[in-house]
């Protein structure tokens, strides 16, 4: 049986590759400060740990046998590397997190402590028992891709040989461009056996939406959602800025894929299905059967224009999405919906609660219970 681990499994992309391993057959070891918001993880195994914390990466990287035994002692002979390690572990959000300024360094310090220490836990965990077998996953981000290359909405030019010269328009772009640069340099220097994706707006179910770490497509929903019939919901900018957003199953499975290869990347992980916000927000209004107004306001905005290109990863792994945007948001915007929903009914049972119990009472009840006193 293959192991794997897991970094960041709390998060989104993170759980939902928890899954796909198990279905896969994989002994799957889970790591996160936090465990799944929407859900229970399937990992056989999930330690709560601060991957910023060195002596933590270094027992997390230790696989110790099927039984989950991760806080147990055993003898160093029996300790095993792990076959594959996601590492999907990142201070991130969407543009309200990141464009404001006001985490720049926590972003750039916590991604960057915890992509070092993986790497060079790993390195001393391979000379140390003398094996290179664990293939690393690393999850960058389209975000590096220089800002002059994105200034055109129609045609931005996101293909992976176009990222030097390097100028990201965000310091958690060049956070991802220097952490990328780090696994290729273990890589090299090493031989530490690496892949790397540039990820393009992955949403779908399970994902953050609301809080002021979503990204737009969740975002747009929560605000539909939200939204009366024939209301309006906030834009940021025109809303003429253009994207591609890829749907969660469809990233998996690339993912995947680029594991099971080997291609080393870095490559694009993404849909060319582009579109501005404008018509981002039309498509999730036509999906919730609403009317539904635009209201430009101010906001972070990022590039003007973004789109993946994937003529490397079809000529080196024949993978292309198969699922519409549209598809795609129908669902996204029919969990988001329930996630409402729940909240509400929830809300209703508290307040229900929290009332004082005379005010539960009939008038009539209230009246004999007046006279009672």
């Amino acid at each position: 049986m293959k192991t794997a681990l897991v970094l960041g499994a709390g998060g989104f992309i993170g759980s939902h590759m928890v899954k796909r391993l198990r279905g896969d057959g994989y002994w799957v070891r889970g790591v996160d400060l936090k465990s799944p918001e929407y859900s229970t993880t399937e990992a056989n195994e999930f330690i709560h740990g601060d991957l910023r914390d060195v002596d933590f990466v270094r027992r997390v990287l230790q696989y110790k046998g099927q039984l989950g035994n991760f806080y147990n002692q055993i003898p160093y002979k029996m300790i095993e590397p792990f076959d594959e390690i996601y590492q999907f572990a990142a201070d991130m959000g969407g543009a309200g997190f990141v464009f404001t300024g006001e985490n720049d360094a926590d972003i750039m310090h916590n991604s960057v402590t915890i992509n070092l220490n993986v790497l060079e836990e790993q390195r001393k965990f391979n000379e140390c028992y003398e094996v290179n077998k664990t293939k690393i996953f690393y999850s960058g981000s389209a975000c590096m891709y220089p800002e002059h290359n994105q200034l055109d909405p129609i045609n931005p030019d996101c293909r992976e040989e176009s990222a030097y010269p390097a100028d990201p328009d965000s310091e958690y772009g060049w956070e991802k461009l220097f952490s990328e640069r780090l696994y290729l340099a273990y890589s090299r220097n090493y031989n530490i056996p690496v892949r790397i994706a540039r990820y393009h707006n992955i949403f779908g179910p399970e994902g953050t939406w609301q809080g002021g770490r979503e990204k737009a497509p969740a975002a747009i929903c929560r605000k539909v959602a939200n939204a009366e019939e024939g209301g309006s919901v906030e834009v940021w900018g025109d809303g003429e800025q253009t994207r591609s957003f890829l749907y969660i199953d469809e990233c998996i499975e690339a993912t995947r894929r680029l594991m099971d290869s080997d291609f080393i990347g870095p490559v694009n992980i993404g849909s060319e299905e582009m579109v501005t916000i404008n018509e981002l927000v039309d498509i999730a209004a036509e999906v919730s059967n609403k009317t539904i107004e635009k209201k430009h306001v101010d906001g972070p905005l990022g590039v003007r224009g973004r789109n993946s290109n994937n003529d490397l990863i079809r000529e080196k792994l024949g993978w292309d999405y198969t699922m519409t945007l549209e598809e795609g948001i129908r669902r996204t915007y029919n969990w988001i919906a329930r996630q409402i929903s729940l909240i509400e009914i929830h809300n209703d049972v508290v307040k229900k609660e929290i009332i004082p119990e005379e005010e539960k009472l009939s008038p009539v009840s209230r009246f004999f219970k007046w006279m009672d006193k």
